[in-house]
């Protein structure tokens, strides 16, 4: 692979551009893959979630080279020190490939030199400043806790004209938002958190100025349990104006006394370009609310999550909506159904399933949930048979703590398995209602043998066993599984989340 030419190594590198820890080891190999990665690396350096970027002095080094001349004298005056070499030319020019500005971060690095709030805004300022004029374009921003002015400095107008997208909360002031409307009209991605609950009019206002916003998710992150103004109303009457744009719309809204969203769930409707529709965490749907997201219509939609929902509602959205869904996610347990009686989940479920069979040939990811009955066994094995593109299932079964039967739904559901699972199924996620015997397991995994490598995530710690682990072990190291592992509850569920 050493020998590949450069321009396939840096295809290679780019599908590897949110993998830091293999970019890195990609560095060590030779020179030219070093120089291939580096633009690749230095595009968003500051994104990667595994790295502290508190302790990272060879980037405080690269930082305080690029701005030595302009701040040399402040350093001596103010006693920062700097690195030995820190004048000595670098190996690349690194902000040339830079398209990006995380505002925690850049600072978290910039702490290094000094734990001093003064000493840090200068030098921040600073570098601001100069990166506004490296930069060939700004793409990303992600200004949580931002206090410069940047769209004040020289060569801003052109940078963030390019910018494609936008990280921000709601502690900015309306009037930085109002600094940056002349200029980011273009924004595809906006990602807004909400940690203070009060309405902010610039970012209501950067939403309206917008030409193409393709993508937007806003995500609840405040402690008040009652609202004193409405934050939500501005920006949601903002939105409902780029429907003609919008294809990816994530909502994430803590519960609040008294709060109904009304609003929300009269302006869904409007979005009929959706392709992913997520509306997560506590967000629950009064009845009328749900009869009107029974009826919504999004033909070109691909993924659905909605969550604490009612089965027949999915179901209906479902058979609105199905034939490009490839992806439906929900969290089993948060199933409304579930609080009632048995026979509405009885029904609800079956029609689930049923459902998707009928109306989603291109399904890839499934979160199911459904009693162990034989009719629902049934009509889960020919949802296997008809939806062959399936690669990813998250099942639960729901028995009412019948306990005695786990084993009995293991032992069914692995026939059903090697009978009929799609040749493209990669990865099974199982709730604790499924139990296999040492024997069953091993049968099953025998008769796997010629398919792809299985992955199987369960929440049961059976399979901590050393029986158990001394069983899967071998057919891991035969290729029949690639994993078998045993997750808390938050993992297995969090799925929803992460294969979105």
């Amino acid at each position: 692979m050493a020998k590949l030419n450069k321009d396939i190594l840096f295809l290679i590198f780019e599908e590897l551009q949110e993998d830091s820890k293999s970019l890195f080891s990609c560095l060590m190999v030779n020179r030219l893959w070093c120089e291939t990665v580096i633009p690749i690396l230095w595009r968003n350096p500051w994104c990667y979630n595994n790295i502290n970027y508190k302790n990272k002095i060879y980037l405080f080094f690269i930082i305080a080279y690029y701005l030595f001349d302009d701040i040399k004298d402040f350093i001596t005056n103010q006693r920062i020190k700097l690195p030995s070499d820190s004048n000595q030319s670098l190996l690349f020019d690194y902000f040339s490939f830079c398209r990006s500005i995380n505002v925690n971060n850049i600072n978290n690095i910039i702490s290094i030199g000094s734990n001093l709030d003064y000493n840090q805004y200068f030098i921040q300022q600073k570098f601001y400043y100069f990166f506004m004029k490296k930069c060939p374009e700004l793409k990303y921003f992600d200004m949580k806790s931002m206090k410069h002015q940047i769209f004040y400095f020289p060569e801003a107008e052109a940078r963030l004209e390019s910018l494609c997208e936008l990280k921000c909360d709601t502690s900015i002031d309306s009037s930085y938002y109002y600094g940056l409307l002349p200029f980011c009209k273009y924004i595809q991605r906006l990602i807004i958190i909400n940690v203070d609950p009060k309405p902010n009019h610039g970012i209501a206002k950067l939403i309206e100025v917008q030409k193409n916003l393709k993508y937007f998710e806003w995500k609840d992150n405040f402690c008040d349990d009652i609202l004193t103004e409405d934050p939500y109303e501005e920006v949601l009457l903002a939105l409902e104006k780029k429907v003609a744009s919008l294809s990816h719309l994530r909502i994430c809204l803590l519960y609040v006394d008294n709060y109904e969203h009304a609003l929300l769930q009269k302006i869904l409707s409007k979005f009929y370009k959706l392709k992913i529709l997520i509306i997560d965490d506590y967000l629950y749907f009064a009845e009328e609310q749900l009869e009107k997201l029974r009826m919504m219509a999004y033909h070109e939609l691909e993924v659905i999550s909605v969550h604490f929902n009612k089965l027949d509602i999915i179901s209906s959205i479902i058979e609105n909506n199905g034939r490009r869904i490839k992806k439906i996610l929900f969290r089993p347990y948060d199933i409304i159904d579930l609080e009632f009686d048995d026979f509405n989940f009885y029904e609800n479920s079956l029609n689930f399933i049923r459902k998707v069979y009928e109306n989603c040939p291109s399904i890839e990811y499934l979160s199911i949930t459904f009693p162990s009955s034989r009719n629902h066994f049934t009509e889960f094995e020919k949802l296997l048979k008809i939806c062959q593109n399936l690669k990813s299932l998250l099942i639960v079964l729901w028995n009412r703590d019948k306990v005695e039967t786990y084993e009995k739904n293991g032992e069914e559901l692995l026939k059903i398995l090697i009978r009929s699972a799609p040749t493209n199924l990669k990865e099974i996620r199982l709730g604790d209602d499924f139990k296999f015997s040492l024997e069953n397991l091993e049968d099953f995994l025998e008769k796997w043998r010629s398919r792809r490598a299985l992955s199987i995530f369960t929440i049961d710690p059976i399979y901590l066993r050393e029986d158990y682990k001394n069983l899967i072990n071998k057919y891991k190291s035969e290729g029949v599984i690639k994993n078998f592992d045993y997750l808390c509850y938050l993992d297995l569920i969090n799925y929803c989340i992460n294969v979105l």
